[in-house]
């Protein structure tokens, strides 16, 4: 691939990055003055044509999102930034926020310019201090500067930014129990329709979008829809659904390499060239064994899956769930599977919030028949038994309200079908884990 030079990383390697004055020196803001000079409308309008989708997971196009808003609704309307970022693996969001918190606030503004909004809560990750600190002094800098608050540039735009901590909760990273956090409620996913665009947050109408994505929308009125058209993959002629995957995206790189990192680089990447060309290999000169595409909730690439390309579309064709957060974690081929899928069972039952019985009693169960597998009790019909589990659970077949519980089959679903034989070696071997975790210990 040509050298591909960082949009959204380009500041964070310059000292001071985080302050106003030196965001002021590289240009910030002068895409929000831009967009300020441009109706709501036209500036939806812009990041609708621009093909730019959502960062967070779902990968929804994002200006689309904005039109489902109610047309000439009084108001409140509020915008919720999503800096939870709970995925395993994931931690793309943190190094814009500690090293560039201007950005997405100006982002933030452009977005609520767009949807008419004079409110936006930004829901932060509990566990990200830094972050919380870096946005905290950004937001005041920004109230100092007449950059928030009351006729913002002197072209009557009000806007305040609540920075809120959350508790914690992978749950939250779903927008309805983010939604039912930020109202002081326990962070239970509500049923849809209604939507959150027609009755969200305090049931007024509501956006929520990913920390990555509103810093793509500041770049897009900065550099245009060509610009960021140009970058990545272009719509399947073939498939009348796909919308494209245009844009910069961040990877983060973890697990068995020897430089994790969070890199920059055109959607379509493939895991191959992050592995080998940015992550420094396969640590202790081991090969690959699974590779999760973007957060455990994706599942596995196989060891002959390492040229998929990480784009919207590309993980799905090899019996992934998406793209997701493109999270990559690395699994050599030194480590068994049944331990990986145990690790991630066990985080899906603690984090279920445990509305929906399927999810509830799903991930528990699961859990359990993979604690009973690496305790060397395990048989054949294990196997079959957590794939029909798996396959009972989630909004795909219809029975729980919220895509947690796809994310906590889909792994154990696409391990049994891709590693078989490593479960089957492990209940032919009689073999014991050396490190046992009990259930319910987390």
């Amino acid at each position: 691939m040509p050298t591909f030079e960082p949009v959204l990383l380009a500041r964070i390697n310059t000292p001071d990055s985080h302050t106003l004055a030196t965001y002021q020196r590289d240009g910030g803001y002068q895409a929000l003055r831009k967009a300020l000079d441009m109706a709501p409308a036209d500036v939806t309008n812009l990041v609708k044509d621009s093909g730019l989708r959502g960062r967070g997971g779902a990968g929804f196009p994002c200006g689309l999102k904005w039109t489902f808003l109610p047309k000439d609704h009084p108001g409140p309307i509020y915008l919720c930034i999503n800096a939870d970022e709970s995925e395993p693996g994931t931690f793309n969001n943190r190094y814009l926020m500690e090293m560039d918190p201007h950005q997405l606030i100006e982002g933030i503004a452009i977005a609520c310019h767009a949807i008419r909004s004079k409110n936006a809560y930004l829901y932060l990750r509990f566990e990200y201090g830094l972050s919380y600190r870096r946005l905290d002094a950004a937001i005041k800098e920004c109230y100092a500067a007449g950059l928030l608050g009351k006729n913002i540039l002197g072209k009557g735009f009000d806007l305040d930014i609540v920075l809120h901590r959350g508790a914690a909760a992978y749950i939250c990273g779903e927008e309805t129990g983010l939604i039912e956090s930020l109202e002081g409620k326990r962070a239970w996913p509500r049923i849809k329709p209604p939507f959150p665009a027609i009755e969200g947050l305090f049931r007024k109408p509501t956006i929520v979008n990913n920390v990555e994505t509103l810093c793509c929308v500041k770049q897009i009125l900065d550099r245009g829809k060509e610009w960021f058209q140009s970058i990545g993959v272009k719509p399947d002629p073939n498939n009348p659904r796909d919308p494209g995957s245009y844009g910069p995206k961040l990877y983060t790189v973890s697990g068995h390499v020897n430089k994790p990192c969070c890199v920059e680089l055109p959607l379509g990447v493939t895991a191959r060239e992050l592995i080998e060309e940015h992550a420094g290999g396969v640590w202790k000169g081991r090969k690959a064994k699974a590779v999760v595409p973007g957060g455990i909730s994706m599942g596995f690439l196989s060891d002959k899956e390492l040229d998929t390309p990480l784009d919207f579309n590309g993980p799905g064709k090899v019996g992934c769930l998406g793209l997701g957060t493109a999270a990559v974690v690395v699994v050599d081929d030194q480590t068994n599977m049944v331990d990986v899928l145990y690790n991630c069972a066990r985080f899906f039952s603690h984090e279920s919030c445990g509305q929906c019985t399927p999810c509830r009693e799903g991930t528990n169960w699961m859990t359990r028949i993979l604690d009973r597998i690496r305790s060397g009790n395990g048989s054949m019909r294990d196997l079959d038994l957590l794939t029909e589990v798996a396959s009972s659970m989630g909004i795909i077949p219809g029975t729980t309200i919220c895509g947690l519980s796809d994310g906590a089959a889909w792994p154990v679903k696409n391990a049994i079908q891709k590693f078989r034989g490593d479960f089957e070696d492990y209940i032919n071997s009689g073999r014991k884990s050396v490190t046992p975790y009990p259930v319910g210990a987390h």
